[in-house]
């Protein structure tokens, strides 16, 4: 059984207070995926009569609080004030998290574990973050889902983790370093942008075993977040015996570089930027030395939501990306969900949807069958329709999900290599 505890929705004519206030407060009525069969009464007479049977095994007495911390926004619905195009992508990406983390426990139900979900708008504000880690709901809770972005995530457990309590606080979105945070009670899904700087340089080492690797620089001082976990990781693949040249190009111009170039060996670029201009130019400039040089492109992980980026070359630079996150629309389990999600929601399920259900089901599922099992994630691995889970756990930091897909250009469509 599922139930969901609300907080405060004050009613009003506006249309989405409707559609985020039936979500929240009818969400503990809504239909389970399978649904939850109660155990059958039987009168003394009968249970005599047949003292070896027993009826269906009852639902576990134990029941599991789970927070979930959300920037809905819902101050946003009264009179006077208004939604703007932030705050109201951020309360839809609220809103289909938490359903899609709903329809997991709803699933989970039928096994016979029992949930209270209890929802808190944290009004994307730190502030409020920080106050609602002194809430005694939240702080009796076996596990906290949220607050969503760094600095409220931040604000949150820095209050939660100075009480001495030991509650593990899921950062369910956000891929920023643990080492923002520094919570031991933290858990990090979206793999942080380091562990995939060290898996191209895993794989460059692995299958390409260069002499040499060039890492084009655009100047933005950002773009070190990959670098440098990417040239520690090439160092310690290779043992420092890859070179590694990191100029910073402007305007595209790569000529300094053509002496350095094999005419035999394949040439090896890694790219951090995330600049469109940079990329749009620089793209174009090892396009035209691929006509005469061997060369592979390894780029930034946001690559993949850069429609401007051109697929053609992308293909012929034999851009690897990395990734953590891949759907199978083919796969049976997939199209289960969506069928259950729009049967529910009358909607499409989007990524975050996705999201919350990989997650709803992971932490859900342990917590069902046994709580301690929160404190041994490197031990339980996870393949979900979105994401894959392999967490290790970093002193002061808690746990990080390590998990990275390497992608590569095919057939003008980036496919998994490894």
């Amino acid at each position: 059984m599922t139930s969901v505890r609300n907080h405060q929705l004050q009613l009003s004519g506006n249309k989405w207070l409707f559609f985020i206030g039936i979500a929240l407060l009818a969400a503990g009525c809504s239909p389970k995926v399978v649904p939850v069969t109660a155990p059958a009464k039987s009168n003394a007479a009968s249970a005599k009569k047949e003292p070896e049977k027993s009826a269906e095994k009852p639902a576990s007495a134990r029941v599991s609080t789970i927070s979930m911390l959300l920037p809905f926004n819902l101050d946003n619905l009264n009179g006077g004030q208004q939604y703007t195009a932030g705050t109201l992508s951020r309360a839809n990406l609220s809103l289909d998290f938490y359903q899609g983390f709903k329809l997991a426990l709803d699933s989970l139900s039928s096994k016979g574990y029992n949930y209270k979900l209890q929802v808190f708008d944290t009004k994307d504000q730190p502030s409020e973050a920080h106050g609602l880690a002194y809430n005694p709901a939240i702080r009796t809770s076996s596990l906290i889902i949220g607050p969503v972005f760094p600095d409220g995530l931040q604000a949150f457990t820095s209050i939660l983790s100075g009480s001495g309590k030991s509650i593990p606080t899921v950062s369910p979105l956000s891929p920023a370093a643990p080492s923002t945070i520094k919570d031991q009670n933290l858990v990090t899904v979206a793999t942080p942008l380091e562990y995939h700087a060290q898996s191209a340089a895993q794989y460059i080492a692995e299958h390409y075993k260069p002499k040499k690797v060039f890492i084009l620089k655009s100047g933005y001082s950002e773009e070190n977040n990959y670098i440098g976990p990417f040239k520690k990781g090439l160092d310690s693949a290779t043992k420092n015996k890859t070179k590694i040249i990191a100029p910073t190009i402007v305007r595209g111009q790569l000529n300094g570089l053509i002496p350095q170039l094999s005419l035999t060996e394949e040439n090896i670029f890694v790219i951090p930027a995330t600049n469109q201009a940079f990329l749009m130019v620089t793209l174009h400039s090892l396009d035209s030395l691929a006509q005469k040089y061997p060369i592979t492109v390894f780029g930034h992980p946001s690559w993949i939501k850069f429609n401007y980026l051109k697929a053609d070359i992308l293909q012929r630079l034999k851009t690897h990306i990395t990734t953590t996150e891949r759907v199978d629309y083919k796969s049976p389990a997939v199209t289960a969900f969506i069928r259950n999600y729009r049967k529910i929601y009358h909607t499409e399920p989007t990524h975050y949807a996705l999201m919350g259900f990989d997650e709803g089901m992971y932490f859900g599922g342990l917590l069902g069958e046994n709580p301690d099992e929160l404190k041994k994630l490197d031990k339980n691995e996870f393949s979900g329709l979105l994401n894959k889970y392999n967490f290790e756990k970093k002193s002061g930091l808690g746990w990080i999900n390590t998990h990275v897909n390497i992608l590569e250009y095919n057939n003008f469509e980036l496919k998994k290599v490894e």
